[in-house]
């Protein structure tokens, strides 16, 4: 179901899935100009490829039955994993596919002797937010950068201890 992420086409199907996605799921949060704009500047071939190859980034699609349904984005740091994408296809949640997303998740953070599982969330994504509280994670702050365009990230940040 998790497939690592290592050639051209396979960020390709990244790129194309986050635009499926992104399209979908925050245009009605942050509007279609903002998503645009970090499909371009953070979704992008180049952009993975870079955190791939210079940030210590891992990134995962989550296939079943070789249709891709998501796609996962970590970086590994010292003393934690910060889980920068968890993204699901609308028409595939609901069925567990998340909960498993996590446990793979938690299994390399252990792997990688990680003590925690950190991430950044829209404060306005309350699905996703309800989300990673069923699964254990706690809000540790706020944090509101500037990305660039006149746009900014203003997200909750959370954290599972594992």
């Amino acid at each position: 179901m998790f497939y690592r992420v290592s050639t051209n086409h396979e960020i390709d199907e990244v790129v194309n899935i986050a635009r499926n996605i992104w399209t979908e799921h925050y245009s009605p949060i942050i509007g279609i100009e903002q998503v645009e704009y970090m499909l371009n500047n953070f979704h992008s071939k180049d952009a993975i490829s870079g955190e791939i190859s210079e940030d210590n980034y891992l990134y995962f699609l989550i296939k079943k039955n070789k249709r891709v349904l998501g796609y996962i984005g970590l970086q590994v740091r010292s003393d934690e994993l910060f889980l920068s994408k968890l993204y699901i296809l609308s028409s595939e949640r609901g069925l567990g596919i998340g909960k498993a997303a996590m446990q793979f998740i938690r299994e390399l953070a252990q792997k990688n002797d990680a003590s925690k599982i950190s991430l950044t969330v829209n404060k306005n994504n309350s699905d996703s937010i309800a989300a990673y509280y069923k699964l254990g994670f706690i809000k540790t702050g706020e944090i509101c950068v500037d990305i660039g365009a006149g746009y900014k990230m203003d997200d909750f940040q959370m954290e599972l201890v594992i």
